[in-house]
Formats: C-alpha cells, sequence, structure tokens
C-alpha cells in the first residue's frame, strides 16, 4: 500500500498537485458522503415510520421500500467509512513529509514559521477528523437497530409483528437525531478546516 501511495503522488505531483491538494480533495468527499448519509438517514427513517404506521395496502412491498433503504443506509455508512480513512490516510503522509522536511531548511525563520503552520494545521486536523469518528460512530447503533428490524420483519410480515416494533420508533427517532446532529457538526468542522487551511 505504501509502495502504491508512494506512485501516486508521485504521479499527481507531476500534473502538480499535492498532498495538501488531495486532503482538501479527501475532506470535501468525506463531507459530501456524510451530507448524503443524512438524507439517506432521515428517508429510511421516514420509510421505516410509514411501515410501522401502515394501514392497509400491499405490506410485501411496504416491506421490500424498507429494506431498500436500509441497504441504501449500509452503502452510505461504508462510503462515510471510506471517505474517512482516505483522508486519515492522505494527512498522515502530508504530516510526516512536512515533518522530514523541517529538516532541510537553513533558514532557521522560515523552518519556525514553517513548524508553527504545521503545528496550527494539525491542531486543525485533529478537531476535524474527532469529530468524523463521532459522526462515524452514531451511524453504528442505527445501522444495528435498522438491521434487526428488516430481520425481524421479513420473517414476521403481519400486523401484530409491525405493532410490535412500534417502541422501537422513538429509540430510532432519538438515535438517527443524535446521528444527524454530529453529522452537521462534522461537516461544519469540515467546512471550517478547508477555509482556515485556504488561509495558511
Amino acid at each position: 500500500f505504501s509502495s502504491c501511495s508512494t506512485v501516486y503522488y508521485e504521479t499527481m505531483e507531476k500534473f502538480g498537485v499535492h498532498k495538501r491538494d488531495i486532503l482538501v480533495e479527501r475532506v470535501e468527499e468525506a463531507r459530501d458522503s456524510q451530507e448524503a448519509a443524512k438524507v439517506q438517514f432521515t428517508s429510511a427513517l421516514e420509510q421505516f415510520s410509514s411501515l410501522l404506521n401502515f394501514n392497509g395496502g400491499d405490506l410485501q412491498a411496504t416491506y421490500e421500500n424498507l429494506n431498500t433503504e436500509f441497504e441504501k443506509s449500509e452503502d452510505r455508512a461504508a462510503t462515510v467509512r471510506d471517505r474517512i480513512r482516505s483522508v486519515e490516510s492522505v494527512s498522515a503522509d502530508l504530516f510526516a513529509e512536512w515533518e522530514d522536511e523541517l529538516e532541510l531548511y537553513s533558514n532557521q525563520n522560515l523552518r519556525r514559521s514553517s513548524e508553527t503552520t504545521l503545528r496550527v494545521t494539525r491542531a486543525l486536523y485533529q478537531q476535524l477528523v474527532l469529530s468524523m469518528h463521532t459522526a462515524e460512530n452514531k451511524m453504528i447503533p442505527v445501522i444495528d437497530a435498522f438491521r434487526d428490524q428488516v430481520l425481524f420483519l421479513k420473517h414476521n410480515l403481519n400486523s401484530r409483528a409491525i405493532a410490535s416494533l412500534r417502541t422501537e420508533l422513538v429509540t430510532i427517532e432519538s438515535d438517527i437525531s443524535a446521528l444527524i446532529v454530529d453529522m452537521e457538526k462534522s461537516i461544519t468542522e469540515s467546512n471550517r478546516f478547508l477555509s482556515e487551511l485556504a488561509l495558511i
């Protein structure tokens, strides 16, 4: 993986794209994936609510819609996780390179200035990645709860089973509300990081 990354970075640098530019792009992708996940989880909650408030019609079709929403939510969650890992990968490489290059300075004033900028950038990054992980960790119980409901309904698709799950709705609504709050914080933190980075 390390050698693949090195080749990738070298190729990108030939086109004038440096690790910092790649980090910006990946933070934007992570932010956008969280935005998409936020919309998807809201949609899945609406589908779950409509199933629990089922009042006649095609129960199988309603269940299939819920299952589709669950699968989309799972995919969105996986994309968010992948995007965060991608941000972490390039940031580790960027900071390592930056540290190494500090040793190349002959002008100590410039070296200290670069070192200060590195410290500020790293602190901003740590806040960013913490907010991303907080939101990511909130997805796990939501996905698990949805999976449980979908599996239960798959083999118990009747009005009694649906009624028995109504008590779960309040918990899921609460979990999704908390998830959305944390995703919005992470999205805001991403935008702040990008704005601050542009000024450094």
